[in-house]
């Protein structure tokens, strides 16, 4: 079973893509994960992508597409796997259709979680982290017992820069352009799959396994 998962940030893509791919029981590959092992293991490619990483670039399309298909060479994915933010583009998304293709694979799920803007500002504007020992809290949804304060070891909590709400407003925007364009891709391919991404986690977990027991 081969899956992509896509959504903005905020929806919960990455808690339902360990989700899904333990449940398949396929690796669950997340562009972060790429990038850190291709480094770890000093690879061409992880050491090109640190480098744009590290002056705040984005990694060119070349270098990720590279990344990810040779995660995907590894015999862990030959029975399936999950990718969580790869593909990114259209570029990216017609690289691994012409690898799936070369090698007579295919997609068999898109799953789109979808999200109003106004609920994801609200859920991203409104986290919080403990300056002491990271724990995560949301102002409205896990709220500490006392304001600002971390229940566990009393340090500050504070809102990380890219959660203030210009940066999520504009993380947003540029997401969305990406995100519809893919959408619109695998729609056309008639294996995208629409899931209400207000729910609560479980009935949003209960909808996409839903698909792979019919």
């Amino acid at each position: 079973m081969n899956i992509i998962m896509l959504g903005l940030p905020g929806v919960g893509k990455g808690t339902q893509s360990k989700i899904i791919a333990e449940h398949q029981s396929i690796p669950h590959i997340s562009t972060g994960d790429l990038f850190r092992a291709a480094y770890k293991e000093k690879s061409e490619l992880g050491i090109l992508a640190k480098d744009y990483m590290s002056k705040g670039e984005l990694v060119p399309d070349e270098v990720t597409i590279g990344i990810a298909l040779q995660r995907l060479n590894q015999p862990d994915c030959h029975d399936g796997f999950l990718l969580d933010g790869f593909p990114r583009n259209e570029i990216q998304a017609n690289a691994l259709e012409e690898y799936l293709d070369a090698h007579a694979m295919k997609i068999n799920h898109v799953f789109f979680i979808h999200v109003s803007e106004d609920i994801l500002v609200e859920r991203l504007t409104g986290r919080r982290v403990c300056l002491g020992c990271g724990s995560p809290y949301h102002i409205v949804h896990n709220p500490p017992k006392v304001n600002d304060i971390c229940d566990s070891c009393k340090e500050p909590l504070v809102q990380r820069e890219d959660d203030k709400e210009e940066t999520v407003i504009e993380r947003l925007r540029v997401n969305k352009e990406l995100t519809n364009k893919l959408v619109e891709f695998y729609q056309k391919r008639g294996i995208l799959q629409t899931i209400d991404g207000s729910q609560n986690l479980n009935r949003v977990t209960t909808d996409i396994l839903s698909f792979f027991s019919t």
